[in-house]
């Protein structure tokens, strides 16, 4: 079993630098493509549960977001979060990077040096 997660999209700039970051430390990562395999409630409470980041910060507010005429204000806390994410797994922020019982939205990539120098 790997130590590492990523929750990883091949198509955001961030995901790609910090999986990179994770091959040059050669870190044992498993990978998950949470586009393809998206999180349960489950596991996007325990998410939230090791990240430091106020909980809004793991919903992206782009234009996707607008496209579903959602409101901001309305995705605070922990529960309003999981409950868009369920829904819309496209409007999670990454890459989240998860080691032990820490997590890190790395934004920027850089971030996910706090895990591995921890």
């Amino acid at each position: 079993m790997a130590d590492i997660r990523i929750y990883h999209n091949p198509g955001c700039s961030h995901s790609r630098g910090a999986l990179e970051i994770l091959a040059e430390r050669a870190a044992d990562a498993e990978v998950v493509l949470y586009l393809e395999a998206p999180p349960s409630k489950v596991e996007l409470e325990r998410l939230l549960g090791l990240l430091e980041d106020p909980p809004a910060d793991l919903v992206r507010k782009d234009k996707r977001f607008a496209e579903l005429g959602l409101i901001e204000s309305d995705y605070q806390s922990p529960e309003q979060v999981v409950a868009i994410l369920v829904q819309h797994p496209e409007l999670m922020q990454r890459p989240i990077i998860v080691k032990g019982d820490r997590a890190v939205l790395a934004r920027p990539s850089e971030k996910v040096l706090t895990l591995l120098d921890a």
